[in-house]
């Protein structure tokens, strides 16, 4: 009874010394394998040529082309406003008309200043024409020795005198014809008519209010009259953007007020001004205006709508072309092994090569082959919002890794190990 009971035991010492063999064995495995290189997963997608677009985006809000603000030179209060917003005008036609009474006074009075200057002149011009006869008198009788010199010089005096006065009086009627002149303009100035043929936009003013003319100070804004068969989209773009525009690029708008519907014009001016916001702040902004005219017809369109732009500012057609989040940027190593010892320091009493500076980072992508992320140098062209052209590095047909983005953009090393994600959807494709 004894004995088979330390036979049980044995067989159990036996049992738990192979199991905790076995789990040692499985750690030794699992550290192995821990501290062995890396495997990631990624995402891949064959080199192809695409047509694409770079585009530039903005936002704005549109606005008649051919547009007046209407403001008068006179001041005085509204009697006639024979028009109303929205309503449809023609070049000439008569918009407001301010009270005259005041500017019809004004032009009577000058008018009669005109007329007593006129009335002054010919008096001075009948003296002096008998100034001027006395003094040819006298001068003829001093020629005969029948007058003295002093009567010849009272008799000069007196016609230089005339002469004088009947000019002063030549300038006295010119002024005067210039004040009716002003006078007369200040009243036509009470009536205002359209500029332009289209559409009183905006209307500020009523019947009866007093208004102040720009004389002196920027004048109230009566109204604004603007030609809404053409409008504009103004929209603002980043300074380095700017430089990508250039006029006769086409543009798509999308206005809020339509929500998807889709509106296309050209870019006709861009702006040489900053506009400038932030000024000495972190949140400096420096933004270009540019001016879209609108294609087709826009009867529905109000000024003033909200809109974004997505200008086309070049196509390439036929391209290579990757994902964009398939490019990112690496450092390039430098084989420096002549400039270090075999411990990997930097050898004593030796010069830094020429060309041992800091590199900057340069645009790269990771090409998958048989399970090694392989980095390859590359150029760029334009891009839209997806892709990006490659000028020079890829092959038509060449496998890249697309992704992750965190893959791409940090973990990823020439020679990495990788192992595809969509590795039953590429092999149906090469299929």
């Amino acid at each position: 009874m004894k004995s088979a009971k330390n036979g049980s035991k044995k067989k159990k010492v036996i049992f738990f010394s192979i199991l905790g063999v076995l789990i040692l064995l499985v750690v030794v495995i699992i550290a192995t394998k821990s501290g062995g290189e890396k495997v990631i997963k990624v995402k891949t997608e064959k080199v192809t040529r695409r047509d694409i677009t770079q585009t530039v985006s903005a936002t704005g809000s549109i606005n008649p082309i051919n547009s007046v603000v209407i403001t008068p030179e006179v001041t005085g209060e509204i009697v006639e406003l024979p028009v109303q917003e929205g309503d449809k005008v023609k070049k000439g036609d008569l918009l407001i008309r301010i009270k005259p009474d005041i500017y019809i006074a004004q032009r009577n009075r000058a008018r009669a200043s005109l007329e007593a200057a006129r009335a002054n002149l010919a008096i001075s011009k009948a003296k002096l024409e008998q100034v001027k006869a006395e003094y040819e008198r006298v001068k003829k009788l001093y020629e005969k020795n029948l007058a003295s010199k002093q009567e010849l010089e009272i008799a000069k005096a007196n016609y230089l005198s005339s002469e004088g006065q009947y000019k002063a009086k030549i300038s006295a009627v010119k002024q005067a014809e210039e004040s009716l002149a002003e006078k007369e303009e200040d009243l036509a100035k009470t009536a205002i008519y359209s500029p332009l043929t289209g559409t009183v936009s905006k209307l500020n003013v009523e019947l009866g209010e007093r208004v102040l003319g720009s004389g002196f100070t920027q004048g109230t804004n009566l109204m604004t009259v603007s030609n809404l068969k053409d409008m504009e989209a103004l929209v603002e773009v980043d300074e380095n953007d700017v430089v990508l525009v250039s006029e006769g690029d086409t543009a798509k708008i999308n206005i809020d007020a339509f929500g998807d519907e889709e509106f296309y014009g050209i870019v006709y001016q861009i702006g040489n001004s900053a506009k400038q916001t932030g000024v000495g702040t972190q949140d400096q902004v420096v933004n270009f205006e540019i001016k879209i005219k609108l294609l087709g017809k826009n009867k529905k369109i109000k000024p003033g709508m909200s809109c974004d732009a997505e200008i086309r500012t070049e196509t390439h057609n036929n391209v290579l072309a990757i994902p964009i989040q398939a490019l990112t940027a690496r450092i390039p190593k430098k084989d420096n092994k002549k400039f270090k010892d075999k411990k990997g320091g930097r050898r004593p009493n030796m010069k830094k090569p020429k060309d041992f500076k800091k590199k900057k980072p340069r645009e790269v992508v990771f090409l998958y082959d048989n399970g090694t992320a392989k980095m390859q140098f590359v150029k760029t062209g334009i891009s839209d919002d997806d892709y990006i052209e490659i000028t020079e590095g890829l092959n038509e047909g060449d496998e890249i890794i697309s992704g992750p983005y965190k893959a791409v953009s940090r973990e990823l090393e020439d020679g990495s190990k990788v192992i595809k994600e969509n590795k039953d959807k590429s092999d149906t494709e090469e299929k």
